[in-house]
């Protein structure tokens, strides 16, 4: 069964995701655990958590995809920005503890003209600062579509920073279509060369979900512009083969169009009528 769901607000809180994931026929879902520009975050209402994981029971829910705020840049030249960012994530690491078992989504960061060996050494150190031992959220360092000085535009330079965190069993990577494909990674004419570049250099029992995204660049744009399943430059075709992939399929899929609800939900059933129901062997 293919797993899928989009972002959702989570102004009304966990049980009101819960519900308003259901009813668009998904069965994950993602959510910025703060203000996406960051800032504190309002306090964590334990009743409706608990109401919302009985309520993902009877909906069978598979891991949800939780999301940093956008200014969370933890290669900042600034110190104060770096340590602005530490506290943001281990809050949010203590946060995710009401929901265990769950990803916790971040950008890598931007190293603002220090240098991607730099940028990804203050990665670390701020991952290495914020998680813990008996935290049962896996972090998952995103693809990213390399505009500016981000870092993470290459598989490598994830597994650049993987290699230097302490506790290594608890990061994993979040695939997102659109930048890998913004990246100048083509996963149109050769998704098996991809998965297997990355399988090589980072593993692919690292890969633990998909932003599923159309793209409005050609490959290799490092723009990272979204567009709606089927009407960008990857195409349905490209992105059918992507959820129907036997190192994939089991994955929670999260679309990031630019959708209202009622986009998502036609995405949704869209994308379920093109999953096969069997596949061949490999």
């Amino acid at each position: 069964m293919l797993h899928i769901g989009c972002h959702l607000s989570s102004t009304k809180g966990y049980l009101a995701m819960g519900k308003e994931a259901a009813r668009i026929g998904a069965d994950t879902f993602a959510f910025f655990t703060r203000n996406p520009r960051g800032g504190k975050a309002k306090e964590i209402d334990a009743q409706d958590v608990q109401a919302f994981l009985e309520f993902a029971a009877t909906q069978h829910f598979v891991k949800l995809v939780a999301h940093a705020p956008y200014t969370m840049n933890l290669c900042s030249a600034k110190e104060n920005i770096r340590t602005f960012a530490q506290e943001m994530l281990a809050d949010d690491l203590q946060r995710m503890e009401y929901t265990p078992g769950n990803f916790y989504n971040l950008h890598p960061g931007s190293h603002v003209g220090q240098g991607v060996s730099t940028g990804s050494k203050q990665i670390a150190t701020v991952l290495n600062q914020s998680m813990f031992p008996t935290q049962t959220t896996t972090v998952l360092l995103e693809t990213m579509a390399g505009k500016g000085t981000e870092i993470g535009r290459s598989f490598a330079e994830l597994q650049g920073i993987i290699e230097q965190l302490e506790l290594k069993d608890k990061v994993g990577v979040c695939l997102d279509t659109c930048h890998v494909w913004d990246g100048g990674y083509d996963i149109v004419n050769n998704l098996e060369a991809v998965l297997a570049e990355f399988d090589r250099i980072i593993g692919l029992d690292r890969l633990k979900a998909i932003h599923l995204n159309d793209s409005q660049n050609p490959c290799g744009a490092h723009k990272d512009r979204h567009a709606r399943i089927g009407e960008g430059c990857i195409g349905l075709e490209a992105l059918t083969r992507v959820i129907n992939h036997p190192a994939l399929r089991e994955l929670p899929f999260i679309l990031e169009t630019p959708n209202d609800l009622a986009g998502y939900a036609w995405e949704i059933a869209l994308l379920r009528a093109n999953q096969q129901s069997s596949f061949p062997a490999i």
